[in-house]
């Protein structure tokens, strides 16, 4: 492997069983634990030497599936020479194909002048437009303005169009179809993904880095969030507006042509099209961007300087490139995945920071909408088609009343009715109530309603766009609507409007500058088609939560998907390799069985790789800690953890190591409730000034705007502590397990020099939610090793939190840092072995507080 350093052993290794498990098709839980350089370095070096080193990527000619067993000697020869004929037929075609798309590109990367000749022709072409649109306009003056019913230029773009059929049709893009690119066949490839954007990022700039920098294409998709280059849409700030809004620009150039040749049969309507979807432009953006690797930043100044889309640009780039960056819901998400172009077919899939995988595809297939939003938009939808009912086709009408019934008798299930105002409709049954798909629409009474027929009615129609529009006109002020009669139509819409913004400003405010208010930002009914999306579930993959609070407003409707599988099993269907991979995969039961065993993947596909860490035995040192200075047992139980004693004893426990351990020490504690529980304990009995003698304490803050602020002074006050020594030694910082602080944050040197875990954070066992999680399992899943499925999803979800947050300390091989885990119960087996394995052949179960306390000074 072509590596930049010179590699450990144990990098060696991982890259040696991933490139294996590529090769062989396998499907591999990875784990390598921050600290032994960096995972996607390596992935980088494997994925390269995949990819042919930044050549032609692979082809494996596939044995022949004819039949031949029985067959005279001569039969067989012929079929397979035939074959073979066939298979070589292929590559050459293939191997043209390559050579004609190496050459285009080459031409590109030597001849600077072809950037210049594009960018002068979209110069002229954007001149000839607006002289065209002028004199358009001039011709327009005063024509047909005294037309009984006419509705101004921005209302017509509210007007949907009409709905031609039920049938699913082949869109067509708008885009030259005789461009033979767009038939091009996708090259063998690997899909990197990851969580977040500045992670995908930090895998491009290795990439630009390594050997293959120069010669890799690779392409990185991004949402039209991070990727659209049109302020316009920009502006509109959330992503679903953002998206509706895009794609309601593509249509209007396609009808452009349409409403041309119609112009003297209708009044011609004017609407706004995107002057960066120029097909000829994004051609070019696609070619700059397989030539050169470019991360989301550079692909994003790129569409701004040609003025190409970079969000359909950067698709056109997916068949030609040997490496796809791209975040998890764009992989994980069907529909998603289709839209982009993506196609799995004996491709290779890495996910990389996947320990929570088995979450992010459940809460990207979950929905919930709330009583309020239900009720507004229930309203909404009434008055948009009491303004606009002579102009709608009668498919139209008839989608928009099967809409307001699934509204009434969503709000009928929450208790209430659409027709008041839903904070002020008390509740009469209060509490949750969990159901079956099956039940909840027979007992809703829209089991007669397909809603298949409805969700793309909603998917093709961009009604909730439109009623975004409506609102956004008329929902901020009076004076917008033009004649009184309209006035009074309007008026309870828009009254109903302002009880939502709860203390949301004056009445005349736009409604877009209601920074706080959801129902402002977004379209409920954008929320609302998700929910009716996650309704076509199979029954036995989900469930409906009624959440019934104090009023319908508070109240909310929730799908809940049970079962990730089944949306994980196309992916390890199609792809020729997967690989899950992570700093901290531990307990990897979760993963292989209801992830994979239950998606369909073969036991003996499933290969397991766990990665030991580079620093030397003496640089960590983990205790499980039995007791406390007092001999009080650490037992952090929902019936005990409250008790003065604990919550002293675990005072005593920080105090003593506050007074050895330099630098900063990051104290874990289960919940928000319980850290704030202990810290206003520990001011009462003074202990807290005790500490605070030794280490400035800082608490984590619940809201994310926060956290970047509370990690700077907690680093400034350790910094400043080192450098002019006295009794203060650095900082304490209390943060929560599951918070902002046990993810992502890097607490290595004297950020970290002490990890301590109180007690353990075993998710709330009365969440109706996780209850109806562990029926499923127990009903689906075998007993793995005599204990019910259940019994094991609780201790890895546990165990899956204390290992993300104690993961947090040792972050090179040069770090050190001990990790104290306050309970007992740790040094059980069944919870002992879910460690990470470097971290657990090192650990040292301590029943007393003096030995473990000793071991500590050294």
């Amino acid at each position: 492997f072509l590596f930049p350093y010179t590699p450990y052993r144990i990098q060696e290794q991982f890259m040696e069983a991933l490139y294996g498990a590529l090769e062989a098709g396998r499907v591999g839980i990875f784990e390598s634990p921050t600290g032994t350089v960096r995972r996607r370095g390596r992935a980088v070096a494997v994925a390269e030497r995949g990819c042919g080193g930044g050549g032609s990527a692979h082809l494996q000619a596939r044995p022949g599936s004819a039949d031949t067993a029985g067959e005279p000697d001569w039969v067989t020869a012929f079929v397979q020479k035939k074959e073979e004929r066939d298979v070589v037929d292929r590559l050459k075609e293939e191997q043209m194909r390559r050579k004609r798309r190496e050459d285009r590109l080459e031409k590109i990367r030597h001849n600077v002048q072809l950037k210049y000749v594009a960018k002068r022709k979209k110069c002229e072409e954007d001149e000839a437009k607006r002289l065209l649109q002028l004199s358009k306009e001039a011709l327009s003056q005063g024509a047909g303005e005294g037309v009984l019913d006419q509705l101004d230029h921005n209302e017509e773009e509210l007007i949907l169009a009409e709905y031609e059929s039920d049938d699913e049709k082949k869109v067509v893009s708008g885009l030259e179809e005789d461009d033979d690119d767009l038939e091009e066949e996708h090259v063998t490839k690997i899909y990197y993904c990851s969580r977040t954007h500045s992670q995908l990022s930090q895998f491009v700039r290795e990439v630009q880095k390594s050997p293959f920098g120069k010669d890799t294409r690779l392409v990185s998709l991004g949402s039209r969030q991070n990727l659209c280059v049109n302020e316009e849409v920009r502006r509109l700030g959330a992503l679903q507006l953002i998206n509706d809004r895009c794609v309601e620009m593509q249509k209007n150039k396609h009808e452009k042509k349409s409403n041309e040749e119609n112009e003297g049969k209708k009044r011609r309507v004017s609407r706004t099209v995107c002057p960066f979807y120029s097909y000829e432009q994004m051609q070019f953006l696609r070619d700059e961007v397989l030539v050169e690797v470019k991360d989301i930043e550079q692909l994003v100044s790129l569409g701004r300087e040609t003025k190409a889309c970079p969000y359909y640009g950067s698709r056109f780039a997916i068949p030609a490139a040997q490496l796809v960056v791209l975040p998890y819901h764009m992989l994980l998400h069907e529909p998603t995945r289709n839209a982009a172009g993506i196609k799995l077919k004996d491709q290779v899939v890495i996910i990389d920071e996947a320990h929570n995988l088995i979450d992010t595809i459940t809460s990207i297939h979950s929905a919930e909408v709330s009583g309020s939003q239900l009720c507004c938009a229930h309203s909404q939808l009434s008055q948009y088609m009491e303004r606009y009912r002579k102009r709608l086709k009668a498919k139209n009408l008839m989608y928009i009343k099967q809409i307001l019934y699934l509204l009434e008798r969503f709000v009928a299930m929450l208790g209430g009715t659409v027709n008041q105002n839903p904070g002020c409709q008390a509740v009469s049954q209060t509490g949750t109530v969990l159901k079956p798909i099956n039940d909840f629409l027979f007992e809703s009474q829209i089991d007669n309603i397909n809603l298949f027929k409805v969700q793309r009615y909603c998917e093709k129609s961009l009604i909730s766009r439109k009623l975004f529009g409506f609102v956004e006109q008329y929902g901020g002020s009076a004076s917008a609507v033009k004649t009184n009669k309209e006035n009074q139509k309007l008026a309870g819409l828009q009254n109903f409007l302002l009880t939502l913004q709860q203390g949301s400003g004056k009445e005349g405010d736009p409604p877009m500058e209601v920074e706080h208010d959801q129902f402002q930002t977004t379209s409920p009914l954008m929320q609302i088609e998700g929910f009716l999306s996650a309704l076509t579930s199979a029954n036995q993959d989900g469930r409906v939560i009624l959440n019934r609070q104090g009023t319908v407003g508070q109240s909310s409707l929730k799908f809940l998907l049970l079962n990730p599988a089944v949306h994980f099993a196309k992916v390890v269907e199609e792809c020729r390799a997967v690989i899950i991979a992570g700093g901290t995969m531990q307990p990897v039961a979760d993963f292989r069985e209801q992830l994979l065993c239950s998606a369909g993947v073969d036991p003996a596909r499933i290969v397991e790789f766990s990665c030991g860490h580079v620093i030397p035995p003496e640089n960590i040192l983990p205790i499980i800690l039995c007791s406390g200075p007092s001999n009080q047992q650490l037992e952090f139980t929902y019936q005990t953890r409250d008790l003065p004693q604990m919550m002293d004893e675990t005072g005593r426990i920080l105090c003593n190591l506050c007074n050895v351990v330099p630098g900063g020490v990051v104290c874990f504690f289960p919940s928000y409730e319980y850290e704030k529980q202990v810290y206003g304990h520990w001011e009462k009995t003074g202990l807290l000034s005790r500490l605070a003698a030794k280490k400035k304490i800082f608490q984590e803050p619940k809201k994310a705007n926060q956290v970047e602020q509370v990690l700077v002074e907690y680093a400034k006050c350790i910094k400043r502590c080192s450098q002019t020594g006295g009794q203060m030694t650095g900082a304490l910082l209390l943060s929560v397990v599951g918070g902002k602080m046990s993810e992502g944050i890097n607490f290595s040197d004297d950020l970290g020099r002490c990890v301590i875990m109180v007690g353990m954070p075993y998710p709330n066992i009365r969440s109706p939610e996780l209850q109806e999680k562990i029926t499923w399992l127990d009903k689906t899943m075998p007993r793995a090793a005599g204990q019910a499925p259940s019994r094991v999803l609780i201790e890895n979800l546990c165990m899956k939190a204390v290992n993300q947050s104690i993961g947090r300390a040792i972050r090179h091989q040069k770090d050190f840092a001990s990790i104290l885990l306050l309970d007992h119960r740790y040094a059980r087996p069944a919870i002992f072995n879910k460690l990470p394995q470097w971290i657990r052949e090192r650990t040292q179960v301590k029943p007393a507080f003096g030995s473990a306390f000793a071991e500590l000074r050294k």
